[in-house]
């Protein structure tokens, strides 16, 4: 089962190695790896291009932001599962992949996600945990959402259902993954384990973002048929509480 794996990036000279370091060391073999590049101007390509004889697919170009980039290496991937891996996150061990595969086969879904854990500069002093679970109806009203970084999914589910919306600016995530699991109620399987070390500190964490996010995903439940509960937003906030409180 080949696992595609797609790492966005635009000027991330400081963290880029890190994080192909962390898909090339991999246990899981069968991986195809792209990285989808937005016209960086800094040493970004220099250091991916140290890699290039062990990357699948090396794409440097402008963009309209992250989430293009992301379509477009889910539209030139190969694999069968498909995962995302910002260009300043990594995984959190080498077996990762390994455990991905072996859910999907053991469980027969459609995707799996994980838990996912902060760090500021050293990615072995972690400062916060995002805990997630297995999905049931009516945990979304509750402000529950899968981290993104963990999240694995059948390039199948990606055709039948659509990509990221490019008019979602910072919660494209968010609607892509209520429009999977909510709408379209595609089978997923929860692995009890850090999956993703996220550096904390992007632009999803500015409080400004955070706002904008919440306005976004009040109107992704609008796009996909739904009418977010007025008890919704409150408790998103709380499950971001952590983050406000770091900032």
């Amino acid at each position: 089962m080949k696992v595609s794996i797609i790492t966005p990036s635009f000027n991330s000279a400081k963290t880029v190695e890190e994080t192909i370091k962390s898909v090339l060391g991999q246990s899981y073999k069968d991986i195809e790896y792209i990285i989808i590049d937005g016209g960086s101007k800094d040493k970004t390509l220099e250091i991916v291009n140290k890699y290039k004889d062990k990357i699948s697919k090396i794409i440097s170009e402008p963009d309209k932001g992250i989430y293009d980039a992301m379509n477009k290496g889910v539209k030139l991937a190969s694999g069968e599962i498909i995962g995302i891996l910002n260009s300043d996150d990594l995984y959190a061990d080498e077996k990762v992949i390994e455990e991905v595969v072996k859910t999907f086969e053991n469980y027969d879904v459609e995707c799996v996600w994980g838990d996912l854990v902060y760090f500021t500069d050293d990615p072995n002093k972690i400062i916060r945990i995002w805990r997630s679970s297995d999905y049931k109806e009516g945990l979304f009203e509750k402000g529950w959402v899968p981290p993104h970084p963990t999240f694995f999914v059948k390039k199948e589910v990606y055709e039948k259902y659509g990509y990221f919306r490019l008019d979602f600016k910072v919660a494209s995530d968010y609607e892509l993954m209520f429009r999977f699991l909510k709408k379209y109620k595609i089978k997923g399987k929860y692995i009890p384990k850090v999956l993703v070390k996220m550096r904390a500190g992007g632009n999803a964490n500015k409080l400004k973002n955070i706002i904008k996010g919440n306005l976004e995903c009040i109107r992704a439940w609008k796009v996909n048929g739904f009418k977010m509960p007025f008890y919704t937003p409150i408790f998103r906030f709380f499950r971001r509480l952590p983050q406000l409180l770091k900032i």
